[in-house]
């Protein structure tokens, strides 16, 4: 199907030179669209894959232990598409307030997104709205520390952007002029409102990041805020009873094809191949956080029998080993703090749970000593390894 163009240019002028920017025509797309045999198929694979992942949760001993750790492993493949190096493990120090040799923009701006990410969960939890106020609001939380906090946290942008090149005139892509970005956004606002839209929550997702993509409201930080848009609406619109579904590794792997996708949609209108790729990335990322949330699950199974094995002492033990499970990367203070144990008990559990082999030593230090839970770490570090 020959759609054409997905929008319009217009032509302006930004620092002495003549640009064409682009301005996306409201969603949805006309006309409407092609939902062929095989892009059902597709569709009915990937809503099966994120029913898979919405129970599966269930069987963990608490949700919300996975909940903590996918968020923070998330926040770190999101912020490495954009350039940032910070490992796993620099988060979960940072967040500790130990992170020597870390640098400090690149974990601030990873431990920014996670708190972006728990805001706007915590008000869709008070069933606030999927609005732009809250796009607004989780953008300046995401900007309000380090690298973009002169970038108007916050606000939808007064001033030309462009995507590529090192200035307007030479730019891969340049967003609508700053006078439509507000009327764009009030579109796709109410886009995601529409009781009247034809599509299922999932193609509705797909169709939504690709505009908040081509709108750019921002002036940094668009590409994080468009992939939290995805889970939210997921999660949002009852899809998934926790937002649990991150492309960020998807889009990470197949980068080129994802961005040729987005050009597309913009200059042939051609939303049926974004929307294939799409629902293949939601499909495989969720089918993956199922095998990660089982995988999980038999480790802590397994580990938990070492320590019943100990008999007598297993009770203390057990206790520590609890907080390990949520936090895989915790110092005495923070255990005996969260399970009440005093500072001997808390080392003996400590103690025992590395003759298990179930935790190590990370600092190499009498003093101020970090353990982690490598074996857990390993499993959440899967792709988010810097190349």
């Amino acid at each position: 199907m020959k759609r054409g163009s997905n929008g319009q240019f217009e032509t302006t002028s930004v620092v002495g030179e003549t640009i064409r920017a682009f301005i996306p025509n409201p969603l949805p797309p006309a006309p409407a669209l092609e939902l062929s045999d095989r892009r059902q198929r597709l569709l009915e694979r990937s809503t099966v894959a994120l029913g898979r992942l919405d129970s599966v949760t269930l069987l963990l001993p608490d949700p919300d232990i996975f909940l903590y750790a996918y968020v923070r492993r998330e926040a770190v493949l999101s912020s490495q598409i954009e350039g940032t190096q910070s490992s796993l493990a620099q988060l979960l120090l940072f967040e500790m307030e130990q992170a020597p040799g870390v640098p400090l923009d690149d974990v601030q701006e990873v431990s920014n997104y996670v708190a972006a990410l728990n805001h706007g969960l915590k008000r869709l939890q008070e069933d606030f709205p999927l609005s732009n106020r809250l796009i607004r609001e989780m953008h300046g939380i995401l900007l309000s520390q380090g690298r973009g906090s002169d970038k108007s946290p916050g606000e939808f942008r007064r001033s030309q952007n462009w995507i590529g090149g090192t200035r307007p005139g030479n730019a891969h892509f340049v967003p609508p002029p700053p006078g439509h970005v507000e009327e764009c956004m009030a579109h796709l606002e109410r886009f995601l409102h529409d009781s009247g839209n034809p599509y299922p929550t999932l193609i509705k997702a797909a169709l939504a990041h690709v505009q908040f993509e081509t709108i750019h409201p921002f002036l940094d930080g668009n590409g994080r805020i468009g992939r939290l848009l995805i889970a939210f609406i997921l999660h949002h619109d009852r899809l998934l009873s926790q937002p649990l579904l991150y492309l960020s590794l998807y889009f990470k792997q197949h980068r080129s094809e994802y961005y040729r996708l987005l050009d597309v949609v913009r200059t042939d209108g051609d939303w049926e191949a974004w929307i294939d790729f799409f629902l293949e990335g939601v499909e495989q990322i969720a089918s993956n956080a199922v095998e990660t949330a089982k995988r999980l699950l038999l480790l802590f199974r397994q580990d938990e029998q070492k320590i019943q094995a100990m008999g007598r002492s297993a009770s203390t033990t057990m206790r520590v080993f609890r907080i390990l499970c949520e936090y895989p990367l915790a110092n005495l203070n923070r255990i005996c703090k969260l399970t009440g144990l005093s500072f001997p008990a808390g080392s003996k559990g400590m103690r025992q749970l590395e003759t298990l082999d179930i935790v190590h030593e990370i600092t190499g230090q009498q003093r101020n000593r970090i353990f982690a839970y490598q074996q857990y770490l390993s499993i959440l570090n899967e792709g988010t390894e810097r190349p």
